[in-house]
Parts: structure tokens; C-alpha cells; sequence
């Protein structure tokens, strides 16, 4: 189902989850909001140490993350400090809260929307889509993304709009965005991840099936 392209610095994890019900019927619990809060405890503490060596996995194939291209876990950072990191579904928040916690970005993909075989790689010129649903479009060219039947649709900045999830999900596709600078933390991020979604009521299958 997922093919990975040698990289020297990716430590991926990849998974895929089931819920109890669609997710326009499963709102986050106040728990796992909470998580969104600032001075909230988890297992794992982000720093500027894992702040650069995400930022160095996203320049390896010549892509620059900063400005509005930073990875999209230093924008929930920001959310969080000033209270505007909101809740969207049961899904969304509990990738929000470990991204959050761990400073791993992590893609969550509407398995339903998107189309199989799935392949990461890094894109090359003229690699681009659609972020929101203003039509915005970001510039893929050397980043590490995910890819599907139709293109690429994720990455560790902003993922694909045609294929985020909306109230009708009831299946995902997630990605951590992990580092081998970074040793064994996607592997810690991926399991306190597995208990908040188990949590939830959703079934876990890693490795991707």
C-alpha cells in the first residue's frame, strides 16, 4: 500500500486508523482538547533541538522551511501559546496534540478521498496543489511528500486539500515525519499516539497493511 524512497534521514512512521463512527459525530472528548491547551502535560517535550533537526530533514532535498513554508508543527506551537489552536474533530485534534507535544509533523489523509498506491518521495519542479479551500497552492519542489494515485497530496508543511478530512471520514492515513536525528521519537510519538486514538474508539493497523 506505501512505498518509501530511500532517504538518509526520514525515520517515518506510518499507520492507518478506523473510527467507531464518521468524524462529524465523534467531537474530541475534553480531554484530549486539553492536550491544545498551553502548559498542558504530555510525554514527550519539544525543544529547539528537535525543532532544527525536523527543519534539517525538510532542507535535505533542497527545500527551504521557513517563513510560511516552517513545518507545520511550529504553527500549532504558536497556536497553542496564544489560544487559537481550536478544536476540528477527534481525528485532527489528536494529530494536533501529539505534533504538538513531540514537535514531529504528522499528515492525516482521508483514505476514502485519496486514491491507492501510495508512494514518499521527494517532489521534484513543478510539484504543487491546493492547501485550502481558498485555492491556495504551495511549492513542492524538494520537499519529502506523500503521493498518491493523482499526485502528490502531504508533507510535514501543509497537506493536500482534496484529501483532508471532513465530518463524512471514517478512515485515515497518518504520517509522522520523523528523523533519524532524532533517535527512537517517532517511535515514542507513534505510541502515546496509538493509546489517545484507541482511546477515542478508533482501530490501529501499523504497519501500514
Amino acid at each position: 500500500m506505501l512505498t518509501v524512497d530511500t532517504h538518509p534521514l526520514l525515520d517515518l512512521v506510518a499507520f492507518t486508523s478506523t473510527f467507531p463512527a464518521p468524524l462529524g459525530e465523534l467531537p474530541a472528548p475534553e480531554w484530549l482538547q486539553a492536550l491544545l491547551r498551553p502548559g498542558a502535560t504530555a510525554p514527550l517535550q519539544s525543544d529547539d533541538a528537535v525543532r532544527g533537526a525536523v527543519r534539517d530533514l525538510l532542507r535535505h532535498g533542497g527545500y527551504k522551511p521557513t517563513g510560511r513554508g516552517k513545518p507545520a508543527s511550529e504553527y500549532l506551537v504558536r497556536a497553542s501559546g496564544d489560544g487559537s489552536l481550536s478544536t476540528i474533530n477527534a481525528a485532527v485534534d489528536a494529530c494536533n496534540a501529539v505534533s504538538l507535544h513531540s514537535g514531529l509533523p504528522i499528515s492525516v489523509v482521508d483514505l476514502d478521498r485519496a486514491q491507492a498506491p501510495f508512494r514518499v518521495a521527494t517532489a521534484i519542479q513543478g510539484d504543487r496543489y491546493v492547501f485550502n479551500a481558498s485555492g491556495q497552492e504551495i511549492d513542492l519542489e524538494g520537499l519529502l511528500c506523500l503521493f498518491d494515485a493523482a499526485g502528490p497530496c502531504a508533507n510535514a508543511v501543509k497537506d493536500a486539500q482534496r484529501t483532508k478530512t471532513d465530518g463524512s471520514t471514517r478512515r485515515t492515513l497518518t504520517l509522522l515525519w520523523g528523523t533519524k536525528e532524532l533517535a527512537g521519537r517517532s517511535a515514542n510519538a507513534f505510541a502515546w499516539y496509538r493509546e489517545l486514538l484507541e482511546r477515542l474508539g478508533a482501530t490501529v493497523e501499523h504497519p501500514v497493511p
